[in-house]
């Protein structure tokens, strides 16, 4: 199974998407590797980032500091309410203490059990938005792409974003059907949510996944 940060998925993905200048939501973004996966395949593309945890958003604007007149940054968490919210930022033992790939405004449930190498500290409160009143704000009407990478909290994004992905083309999203972290939707539940859309393509690994998305309605 090839991991789901190789390169060939993005470009799969924008051979999907048949635009030079596709609209991008790149939900969890982290430090900016796969924005700017996706910015190095598409230039004209028009990306919009979201980051709630402070170290790795300060390292997408260190990173990312060539690319920031084509890529905006959103230092807030999605989810199904506006106003704050608890964040549960990660770390790792030993070598992988500076890890923060983990954190969700989920708490930590199975995942310290199957990764029982990460570790989650005090949690710390952060701005949230529902997506669709980010949407409207952001004056956004048509979406070509979300990548989603919201540790648990897919339902979240879900319920506070129904009119904006009911007008996005494709969905690459993060799933376990193991609840990796409290009230963590599985992979069929998730589908659920989005009667939409169809799978194009799964990529199983381990406990967990990713899966992309097709609106048919679109």
């Amino acid at each position: 199974m090839e991991p789901t940060s190789c390169l060939t998925v993005h470009q799969q993905i924008v051979s999907f998407l048949q635009k030079p200048d596709p609209v991008i939501l790149d939900i969890g973004c982290n430090d900016g590797t796969d924005t700017r996966k996706f910015l190095e395949l598409c230039p004209q593309a028009q990306l919009y980032c979201f980051e709630p945890d402070p170290r790795a958003a300060a390292r997408f604007k260190k990173n990312m500091d060539r690319y920031l007149d084509n890529v905006k940054l959103f230092e807030i968490a999605v989810s199904d309410r506006n106003g704050r919210i608890d964040f549960h930022p990660s770390n790792g033992n030993g070598d992988a203490k500076d890890w923060d790939l983990s954190g969700s405004i989920r708490r930590p449930k199975n995942h310290l059990l199957e990764y029982d190498w990460v570790r989650f500290d005090h949690p710390i409160s952060v701005e949230t938005r529902r997506l669709d009143d980010w949407c409207n704000e952001a004056n956004l009407k048509r979406i070509d792409f979300i990548w989603m990478d919201v540790q648990g909290a897919e339902s979240d994004v879900i319920a506070g974003g129904r009119h904006s992905l009911s007008n996005t083309r494709f969905i690459y999203t993060e799933y376990s059907d193991q609840e990796l972290y409290e009230g963590q939707q599985s992979l069929q539940a998730i589908l659920d949510l989005l009667p939409s859309f169809e799978v194009v393509k799964q990529y199983p690994h381990g406990v967990e996944g990713d899966v992309l998305l097709r609106n048919t309605s679109l």
